[in-house]
C-alpha cells in the first residue's frame, strides 16, 4: 500500500477544496454525515468497511478521515494502525455511547479525536473543520525556534529532535508544540485539554493516552521518561534539558 498523504492544498481557511474521507458501516449515519460535510464545502469520499476504507484512502489520499470503531471486516482501530503506520492523516473515531474502553482503544490506535454516537451532525462539522485548520500551514514571525535537542518548525508543523523529523499526528504535533512553547512549565490534563483540543470538558484520558503516544516518540525509554514527564497529582512538564525522571 502506497503511503497515504493529503494532497498538496493551497494555506489559508479556506477548506471548501479539502477531502474528508468518512467511513460508516450504517448506511443513514453515513448519508447524513456526508450531505453535512458537503454542505460545508468539503469534498466528501465514503467507505462502508474496513477494508474498503483502506482502499478509498489509497485511492484518494484524504486531508482526514472520520471512522466508525465498529466495522464489519477489519474494525475500525486496525484500520487506524494501519492508516498510521504510513501516514499522519488526521483521524476523529466515531464510538459508541459510554464506551471508555473504545475511547482509550482508538486513541492509542493513533486517532486525534473522537465522537461519541449518537452525535449532532453539526458538531462533526465542527469537529472537522477544526483539526483541518489546525493542519494548515500558520506562518507566523517566529515559526521555527529551536529548544534544547528540539526543533520546532510551525510554519511546516514539523518537530525534530536530535535533528530527526519526529512522525507526528495532528494532535501530537499539538501537544508537543504548545508544551516546547512553554518549557519546564507544569500543565493539568484538564488544561492541556482547554489549551490543545479547545475543550472546556471531556475525557482526559484523552491527554494521557496522547502523552503516552508522544513519549514513544521522543524518549529513549518511554517508561521511564526524560522529556515529558509526570508531577504525580499535578500534571505533565515538559523538561527540555532531558535532566529529570519521573
Amino acid at each position: 500500500m502506497a503511503p497515504i498523504h493529503g494532497a498538496a492544498r493551497p494555506s489559508g481557511d479556506d477548506l471548501r477544496d479539502r477531502r474528508v474521507l468518512v467511513v460508516e458501516d450504517d448506511p443513514t449515519v453515513r448519508e447524513v454525515a456526508c450531505d453535512y460535510l458537503r454542505s460545508a464545502g468539503l469534498i466528501v469520499d465514503q467507505a462502508a468497511d474496513g477494508f474498503g476504507a483502506l482502499r478509498a484512502a489509497e485511492r484518494s489520499r484524504p486531508d482526514l478521515i472520520v471512522l466508525d470503531r465498529m466495522l464489519p471486516g477489519i474494525d475500525g482501530a486496525e484500520v487506524c494502525r494501519r492508516i498510521r503506520d504510513i501516514a499522519s492523516t488526521p483521524i476523529i473515531m466515531l464510538t459508541a455511547l459510554g464506551s471508555t474502553e473504545e475511547r482509550i482503544e482508538g486513541l492509542e490506535a493513533g486517532a486525534d479525536d473522537y465522537l461519541v454516537k449518537p452525535f449532532s451532525p453539526r458538531e462533526l462539522v465542527l469537529r472537522v473543520q477544526s483539526i483541518l485548520r489546525r493542519s494548515i500551514t500558520d506562518i507566523t514571525p517566529e515559526a521555527a525556534f529551536d529548544l534544547g535537542g528540539f526543533r520546532l518548525d510551525a510554519s511546516n508543523r514539523r518537530i525534530f529532535k536530535d535533528g530527526r523529523l519526529l512522525g507526528l499526528s495532528v494532535r501530537e504535533f499539538d501537544l508537543l508544540a504548545f508544551l516546547l512553547k512553554h518549557p519546564d512549565q507544569v500543565f493539568s490534563r484538564a488544561q492541556l485539554l482547554k489549551e490543545v483540543w479547545q475543550w472546556s470538558f471531556g475525557d482526559l484520558s484523552t491527554v494521557t493516552v496522547h502523552v503516552r503516544r508522544v513519549r514513544e516518540k521522543i524518549e529513549e525509554d518511554p517508561t521511564r521518561p526524560l522529556f515529558l514527564t509526570t508531577e504525580w497529582g499535578i500534571g505533565y512538564r515538559l523538561s527540555v534539558q532531558g535532566s529529570n525522571e519521573s
